[in-house]
């Protein structure tokens, strides 16, 4: 069983910063890819960022790319979410997820290949 546990969500005024972090426990992180999905009120779970079991390939949805940063620390068994930039729609719950298949080279946006979840983190941002 894997498990994940988010944090780092909270309240910031548009145009700063947050760092989200997700520890994972249960198998060998570093052989998995990672990714980052958000959900706003009233709106599908939408990808955000992945990066591969070895962080050496990362993606990123359009509209935060240049303002957020994926990264892991396989020593950690964590998984960071640097955001930069904010604006009132990147509010939403910020969920990571694991691969369900390991030494995936490539990352992928599709959440049907994550199989499993952690619970979420809020990130507000207010104008």
């Amino acid at each position: 069983q894997v498990q994940l546990v988010e944090s780092g969500g909270g309240l910031v005024q548009a145009g700063g910063s947050l760092r989200l972090s997700c520890a994972a426990s249960g198998r060998t992180f570093s052989r998995y890819g990672m990714g980052w999905f958000r959900q706003a009120p009233g709106k599908e779970r939408e990808f955000v960022a992945a990066i591969n079991w070895s962080g050496g390939r990362t993606s990123y949805v359009d509209s935060v790319k240049g303002r957020f940063t994926i990264s892991r620390d396989n020593a950690k068994n964590t998984v960071y979410l640097q955001m930069n930039s904010l604006k009132p729609e990147d509010t939403a719950v910020y969920y990571c997820a694991a691969d369900q298949a390991y030494w995936r080279d490539y990352t992928t946006p599709n959440e049907y290949e994550y199989g499993y979840w952690g619970q979420g983190t809020q990130v507000t941002v207010s104008s």
